[in-house]
């Protein structure tokens, strides 16, 4: 006899949270495909699909990011469980949503565009299937939350940038303003940014210093009991 095999059996999927940084139009932006099978069908959607039987949940979602981006070793991050019993009209699903952080220009544009797959600016997203508003609005809240304890934010990031766009982008995430001088002050006290030669000037004359962020700098900081703290007014 199967071992519970007098219980019900639901359907399990994840759902991923694709968050990039338009460095140009300053903004986050979600990765947003169009639905290809009913219920739904053709609506907005967050990229997801069902767990299989040889695969963990994790497996699961660095599989779906990786079709739909082309990117593996990305930032991403079990998020939350959505399972209330009417999420999905077609069955019972339980679906545990996951959080990737990635830039913007790394994707595989041919994947990108095989999967119908667009980036939708966080600040007028269209409407979403099911509960997929939900999951994103939880995942930002998390991501806000992050910034402020950990470097997740370089993770959206060129390799290079300027204190400028370092400070675009967090205002981008918090979405709201911060002072130039306190975001300065105590992102470059942390000694966790290396300063380049080469200047940007793209956007004036004279012309900023790019920077970059120094990983090994910051996991040797940690060992011997840094805090990563940016939490800014």
């Amino acid at each position: 006899m199967e071992l519970y095999s007098e219980y019900p059996r639901h359907l399990v999927a994840v759902d991923c949270i694709v968050f990039g940084y338009d460095i140009l139009e300053k903004e986050i932006k979600l990765l947003l495909i169009k639905r290809s099978f009913r219920p739904a069908m053709g609506k907005w959607s967050l990229a997801g699909g069902f767990v299989m039987e040889n695969e963990s949940l994790d497996d699961a979602a660095s599989r779906i990011l990786f079709q739909l981006t082309g990117l593996r070793d990305v930032y991403m991050e079990q998020s939350f469980t959505y399972g209330d019993i009417q999420r999905d009209p077609g069955a019972r699903v339980i679906s545990t949503s996951y959080s990737a952080l990635i830039k913007i220009q790394d994707i595989d544009r041919k994947l990108k565009e095989l999967n119908g797959a667009q980036w939708q600016s966080l600040a007028r997203l269209p409407h979403l299937i099911f509960d997929h508003r939900d999951m994103v609005s939880r995942a930002l809240n998390v991501l806000q939350m992050q910034v402020k304890v950990k470097p997740v934010g370089f993770a959206l990031l060129p390799e290079k940038f300027t204190l400028v766009q370092l400070q675009n982008l967090y205002e981008a995430i918090y979405q709201r303003e911060i002072d130039k001088r306190n975001f300065r002050k105590k992102i470059l006290s942390m000694n966790l940014l290396e300063k380049l030669e080469e200047k940007e000037r793209e956007t004036s004359k004279k012309g900023a210093f790019y920077y970059k962020f120094n990983e090994e700098r910051y996991e040797l900081h940690k060992k011997q009991g840094f805090d990563f703290s940016l939490d800014v007014n």
